[in-house]
């Protein structure tokens, strides 16, 4: 199969970097806004399609780094024709996958930000697969942009990224938020941050610092359980940041937004689908603006638990927006693909590293310790 650049990626450059870059070659600071628009405005392929900046930068630039170190090996499309999934490899061999949705107004990319995932939930095929390792600020930028050139040569565009895709986003949260500064950076892609999503299964620390920064990023919370002693059996990291924390670091995200926070729940028959956790979902949310995004469990290969009936889904549904929570039932996308929530994998030769110690202790740089 194609393998990935071995070249740093120009994605992984933040404005300063490319600055700084040019600087060392000897080229005017201009030369970085021409740059910056090929890559981020007119969504170049190559160094040779920016033609702004002379022959000479262009081959320098083309030496010196890759602007697709992501290699498409496998493309999926739903029988529906509006769900497609993208199996990439990277230069390490390590592989990623990638989804982009088609609605009736909306087009939506679900994005990865880790090659498998260190929380081990028990029914996503990505905590299954465990934990490779962190992409890198490029490697998920360039998921994006790949998504929009392709739009754009079909006269179509981007509406909404949720970053939800392969790995647990503020696990790598420096790579994660630089990707986003570049997706709302108004001197290139300039896409708005109320039609970002960061979904989190529930790191509070990261949580707080991303509430602190006030970002105007949507939150979601792979919420699925309402009670410690069924969260903790589906989503291992509820030991960690039981769901006391997890509230108080949600309300200190709210308070500091005002944006209205979305719960993910995956709905499996019999296990948390029941009016008891609907009412203790609303006890817990009190009165945060929030959401309930409601979906039928995904099928994957290593859990035996079975979607909700449509019946059972209703009744929660009911159970909710009586006590005054507001849910959607979603409709699920790209089954037939494994492109829908919790399905996304690579099966990769490489061992994963063990999950025990990923998770204790944490790692200092990117999972603080909860305080």
């Amino acid at each position: 199969m194609p393998a990935a650049s071995g070249l740093p990626s120009i994605y992984d450059l933040s404005y300063s970097d490319l600055e700084a870059q040019l600087s060392e070659w000897g080229q005017p600071r201009y030369r970085a806004a021409q740059i910056w628009q090929g890559l981020y405005h007119t969504l170049a392929a190559a160094p040779e399609a920016i033609s702004s900046l002379p022959a000479a930068l262009r081959q320098q630039l083309d030496k010196a780094y890759t602007f697709s170190r992501l290699i498409k090996v496998v493309e999926a499309r739903s029988s529906d024709g509006q769900t497609r999934k993208y199996l990439y490899n990277l230069p390490d061999n390590r592989q990623i996958e990638a989804v982009l949705m088609g609605y009736e107004k909306r087009r939506t990319t679900c994005i990865s930000t880790q090659a498998g995932c260190a929380m081990g939930c028990v029914f996503c095929a990505t905590g299954q697969m465990g934990f490779r390792r962190h992409l890198t600020a490029g490697e998920i930028v360039e998921q994006v942009i790949g998504f929009a050139r392709e739009l754009r040569a079909q006269d179509d565009h981007l509406t909404n990224i949720v970053v939800m895709g392969m790995g647990e986003p503020v696990h790598n949260y420096d790579a994660t938020l630089a990707a986003v500064d570049r997706w709302n950076d108004p001197r290139g892609f300039n896409f708005g941050a109320r039609r970002i999503t960061i979904s989190t299964v529930g790191l509070a620390p990261m949580i707080e610092r991303f509430a602190a920064e006030k970002r105007q990023v949507n939150l979601a919370v792979s919420l699925h359980a309402a009670t410690d002693e069924l969260r903790t059996e589906l989503l291992p990291i509820n030991k960690r940041y039981p769901l006391a924390a997890l509230f108080q670091a949600v309300r200190a995200y709210y308070a500091g937004t005002h944006r209205r926070v979305t719960f993910e729940w995956a709905l499996i028959q019999g296990k948390n689908d029941t009016p008891e956790q609907a009412a203790a979902l609303a006890r817990l949310a009190g009165d945060l603006p929030c959401h309930v995004n409601v979906i039928p469990l995904n099928p994957t290969d290593d859990y035996a638990g079975q979607a909700a009936t449509r019946e059972r889904a209703a009744a929660f549904k009911a159970e909710l927006e009586r006590r005054h929570i507001t849910c959607t039932i979603r409709v699920r996308r790209g089954i037939d693909i494994n492109a829908g929530c919790g399905q996304l994998v690579a099966h990769e030769t490489q061992a994963a590293p063990d999950l025990n110690q990923l998770l204790t202790p944490p790692p200092t740089d990117t999972l603080p310790p909860r305080h």
